[in-house]
């Protein structure tokens, strides 16, 4: 797991400090090897046969480990979704943190938050259904996962940065619209492409930027 790190940098290079994905936890030899033969098998499974298709059952016999093992772990299924994408999401938050601008410091405000929708929408296509299992699994799950605090911390600082007038609901509204279920509705029912999706978000968000470029 990752030590606690600073957030992004603003384009007036002012730090923020943004919430790390997990923490670090001391794990015993055998449970940290139950707990990647769960992970390997529930990515192979979900991958083969889609994520509704596979039970934790299914999970527990392709990982030969017992059920009160997986369940006592994971919690249900959308606690190993939560899991297998916890590594997918620390790679685009080393991107928000340290990668090139305007993913990463250095750009305007406006712009870095472009690249974000545009970054976050390429992600959730990727695996789709395993975010919005994550988020659906529960009442009110999506936002109480590390990742939604994540990203909702970077979306409220590049908005304030940038001059919106309520960065706060501002943050909220977009967050929303980049929910899994939102987006599967948007790709699979309304057929829009993550490309043009992205592109009308943005269109969106621009004018709520108010500053000069580069304040």
């Amino acid at each position: 797991m990752s030590p606690n790190r600073s957030g992004p940098e603003s384009a007036s290079s002012t730090p923020v400090e943004l919430p790390i994905l997990g923490a670090p936890v001391r794990e015993r030899a055998d449970a940290a090897r139950n707990r990647i033969r769960v992970l390997a098998a529930a990515e192979t499974l979900f991958t083969e046969r889609g994520v509704d298709a596979v039970t934790m059952d299914d999970v527990a016999n392709a990982a030969g480990v017992g059920k009160g093992t997986l369940y006592r772990r994971f919690g249900d299924k959308g606690g190993l979704a939560m899991a297998l994408l916890d590594e997918r999401e620390r790679e685009l938050q080393d991107r928000l943190l340290t990668g090139p601008p305007p993913l990463g410091p250095g750009a305007p405000p406006a712009d870095r938050l472009g690249a974000f929708i545009k970054a976050y929408l390429e992600f959730l296509a990727r695996q789709l259904d395993l975010v919005l299992l994550s988020e659906t699994a529960t009442t009110g799950a999506r936002f109480r996962t590390g990742a939604h605090t994540l990203w909702r911390r970077h979306c409220h600082h590049l908005l304030e940065t940038g001059g919106a007038p309520d960065p706060e609901t501002a943050a909220d509204v977009l967050l929303a619209a980049l929910s899994a279920e939102q987006v599967r509705h948007w790709l699979h029912d309304r057929q829009r492409t993550a490309q043009t999706l992205a592109d009308s978000l943005v269109r969106l968000v621009r004018p709520w930027m108010t500053a000069a470029p580069g304040k």
